[in-house]
């Protein structure tokens, strides 16, 4: 079950967390989460799964920046959020979705007890101006059936930026 824009309120500092807060971003079934002034993009031609790739800082101005399509470009929440006894998901707003911008291509499903900022792997089928700040996704709420396992730690639990990949860490020994 998806829990209502009244039941994220009603939950508020118990089983959700959400930092910096505003109820004017709560929808009727999810929240709404911004934008920050950074990204990251991938400094090499190709990627290899098993290895760690350089990534190279961009700072969104006020005045916006353009995306170049087929370019992958990293971005974040700006809010902090953690769950505890539900499972988050996110999601692109549809007005975004509408302007050809993916907000987050296949990585949407978090963990129940995730903890920190949501990394938003951003693409664009043609250019288009962003801007920070602008409320990029949507963050909505599942029940879990018990028993479950709480996810504690992990690769990008308690983050405190923008998550490049870590797969090649599931190669090494």
């Amino acid at each position: 079950m998806i829990l209502s824009g009244i039941e994220i309120k009603n939950r508020l500092d118990k089983d959700i967390f959400i930092y910096p807060f505003s109820e004017e971003r709560i929808n009727p079934n999810s929240y709404n989460l911004r934008l920050d002034n950074k990204l990251l993009v991938y400094n090499d031609d190709f990627l290899d799964m098993k290895k760690q790739h350089v990534t190279e800082e961009m700072i969104i101005p006020e005045e916006g920046i353009i995306l170049e399509p087929n370019r992958l470009y990293l971005g974040r929440t700006v809010e902090y959020t953690r769950t505890e006894n539900l499972v988050p998901m996110l999601e692109g707003r549809s007005s975004i979705g509408r302007l050809g911008l993916f907000v987050h291509i296949t990585a949407g499903f978090g963990d129940v007890g995730f903890s920190g900022y949501w990394t938003l792997e951003i693409f664009c089928v043609q250019p288009i101006k962003i801007y920070p700040g602008i409320e990029i996704c949507q963050i909505y709420y599942h029940d879990i059936s018990k028993p479950f396992e709480t996810y504690s730690t992990g690769k990008y639990q308690n983050n405190d930026g923008i998550q490049a990949s870590m797969l090649y860490k599931d190669f090494e020994p």
